[in-house]
């Protein structure tokens, strides 16, 4: 007698040749799950996130927090330890001394960065036109000076300027002419701004350059078909493709400006009647923390800070967005 299954097909048209009560009875058991599969793949992507969360908390959030409740007292000779909540921002804020320090690094920000990202962009490019012979021995070259310490760099730069034995007031004295002044008040800053070119020119100029690698060689055949040169191809084609990265590099050297740090305070042991300890506004923290002993008010002053660094980005991505807008 036939089974109930096959009688339905047979009375439905198909042929009794397909119809297998093998394949039925496979088709109707219901598919085996592994058990507690699904939570365990859901439990999994915490524990693959928790180190970073770990340091995260314990290394990021956790200092930034015991710095804000510290900005929120002042220690006095009478009382000790007193809440005083914004009573310290209202100092920094009539600071000359901490207002001077972040006049200076903006300005010293206006002079170095574009010169810096100009010769990373200009470096980049000429790499990628395939142009220049020993094309990788030139990339080393330009990196090599990121990957000397910044304190070696600095005392570096610090002996060629030096007014009685660097080089250069040398060579001066030889040509019979007046020895620059680079370690002068009115050159420092500039000074400081060619060390800092000298570190991350070569830094900058990798990040540019990977990204054009990324750029589709399609693009390079089609401008080719339309005769467009070398020039044509770097403006229409290779510059509008760097404006994400070139924003990036923007960003990062608006927060290594606003921390300016190691480079002034070796340089202050040099010409230290040239930079005082409030010479930038980090270095200005520093100096209160570890040598005037004012926690409570060096944790205001990096705070402070901290957030004129995230207004100074968020103003820059605010143009950038409005130009791309528009």
């Amino acid at each position: 007698m036939a089974s109930p299954k096959l009688s339905t097909a047979l009375e439905q048209g198909v042929p009794p040749s397909t119809v297998s009560p093998a394949r039925e009875s496979l088709r109707a058991r219901p598919a085996r799950r592994r058990p507690g599969g699904g939570r365990g793949h859901r439990a999994a992507g915490p524990l693959f996130v928790a180190p970073f969360l770990v340091l995260f908390l314990s290394l990021f959030l956790a200092p930034l927090g015991y710095a804000a409740y510290l900005s929120l007292f002042q220690q006095r000779l009478v009382g000790g330890t007193t809440f005083v909540g914004l009573g310290n921002y209202v100092t920094a804020l009539k600071d000359p001394l901490l207002l001077h320090g972040v006049g200076r690094v903006a300005e010293f920000f206006v002079i170095q960065v574009p010169l810096m990202l100009l010769l990373a962009l200009l470096f980049a490019l000429a790499l990628d036109s395939g142009l220049l012979r020993l094309a990788r021995a030139i990339r080393i070259g330009i990196f090599m000076p990121y990957a000397v310490p910044g304190v070696v760099a600095t005392l570096m730069w610090g002996y060629l300027y030096g007014p009685d034995f660097g080089p250069f007031a040398q060579l001066s004295r030889r040509l019979d002419l007046p020895a620059p002044h680079f370690l002068s008040d009115g050159w420092m800053l500039g000074s400081l701004a060619n060390i800092v070119t000298w570190e991350f020119v070569g830094y900058n100029m990798i990040i540019l350059y990977a990204a054009l690698r990324t750029i589709p060689q399609e693009l390079y055949e089609a401008a080719a078909v339309d005769g467009a040169g070398a020039w044509r191809t770097a403006w229409s084609i290779k510059l509008p493709a760097l404006r994400p990265t070139l924003l990036l590099v923007l960003l990062f050297s608006v927060i290594g400006s606003f921390q300016l740090f190691n480079e002034p305070s070796l340089m202050m042991r040099i010409a230290p009647d040239v930079i005082s300890s409030s010479y930038t506004a980090n270095l200005y923290a520093y100096s209160l923390a570890f040598t005037g002993q004012q926690l409570n008010y060096a944790a205001t002053v990096s705070f402070l800070l901290g957030l004129v660094i995230v207004i100074a980005s968020y103003a820059i991505l605010l143009i950038s967005n409005r130009r791309r807008a528009a």
